[in-house]
């Protein structure tokens, strides 16, 4: 439990962790804010559909996992990411726009007496679709393909809606009243950062970016279904070819690659949560051979399903 050792560090402490950095002053004020709601490590529910605290007591080396789409922004501590070879750090004055769910590998960083602190934010299509109607349309000459996931700088308008988020966190009655608000005026001011277009592409319904979006939606509802690169190419109205290229220009993996992770971290969850059998996770995601679905597995995250 992190109910008695959650602390916020000093603005003036020196801090160890790599990437070093100051803590600005906005991250200090999060940090207080979030620390007395903060009672386990990994991700806990508030009183905001949609919103979660993130809390770790320690540092965690790199895990294999996946986040689905939102917002995540720490106000203590650091999380690195990494995504086959690149190397995606979010921390204090940044955040990650998570735009469509990819398998990574996660390292967090956290000091004693100073875990690490944040929230993450669902993105929810509904909602994105209604504010995306209130922006103007950006000039087509500069753009480029969005990342599907990137950290980003944080500037005042986003640490001051985050911080409003918090601060309504802090007493259910006016998390129910006004929460849903906050999360609007937090993902507006990402659909107008650096990572907006990201966002936006997802309800535009245009283009390859939103073909292979509406892809991973699918295979995330379907994934223990014996699935071909043709039949998801035809979803997506694309060739085979095109499908494979534009699949692995977002995702940074192919899609039997991307499927495979897929099935293995449903797996995991299946076994650390509701303590089903090694064979019976395996056919719940998908796999017809328990044997191959177990050299997989330890393949993957290092330990045997039955360890799990």
């Amino acid at each position: 439990m992190l109910e008695h050792s959650l602390q916020v560090s000093p603005s003036d402490q020196p801090d160890a962790i790599e990437p070093t950095r100051p803590a600005p002053d906005w991250a200090s004020r999060l940090a207080r804010a979030l620390a007395p709601l903060a009672r386990t490590n990994g991700f806990s529910a508030t009183h905001i559909d949609g919103v979660k605290l993130i809390a770790s007591e320690c540092s965690c080396p790199r895990t294999p996992l996946i986040y689905e789409p939102g917002l995540f922004i720490i106000a203590q501590g650091d999380k690195i990411g990494y995504l086959e070879d690149r190397v995606i750090h979010y921390g204090p004055g940044n955040y990650l726009v998570q735009a469509m769910p990819l398998p990574f590998e996660c390292e967090t960083l956290a000091r004693p007496g100073a875990p690490l602190l944040g929230l993450s934010i669902d993105v929810d299509p509904l909602t994105l679709s209604e504010l995306v109607h209130h922006l103007p349309t950006p000039a087509d000459g500069n753009r480029r393909s969005p990342e599907p996931m990137a950290a980003v700088p944080l500037d005042a308008t986003m640490a001051e809606a985050v911080q409003r988020l918090a601060d309504c966190l802090q007493d259910e009655s006016t998390s129910r009243a006004l929460g849903a608000g906050r999360v609007r005026e937090v993902l507006f001011a990402a659909l107008n950062g650096p990572q907006g277009q990201s966002l936006r592409e997802l309800v535009q319904q245009q283009g390859h970016y939103a073909r292979i979006a509406e892809s991973l939606n699918y295979l995330h509802r379907h994934f223990a279904l014996p699935l071909t690169v043709e039949a998801l190419a035809e979803r997506a109205n694309m060739s085979a070819s095109h499908f494979h290229h534009h699949f692995k220009r977002v995702t940074q993996l192919s899609p039997v690659q991307y499927l495979k992770r897929l099935r293995l971290l449903r797996a995991r969850v299946l076994l650390s949560q509701q303590r089903v059998n090694v064979a019976r996770a395996a056919g719940d995601v998908g796999y017809r051979s328990t044997s191959q679905f177990s050299r997989e597995y330890k393949r993957y995250f290092g330990v045997s399903p039955s360890q799990e």
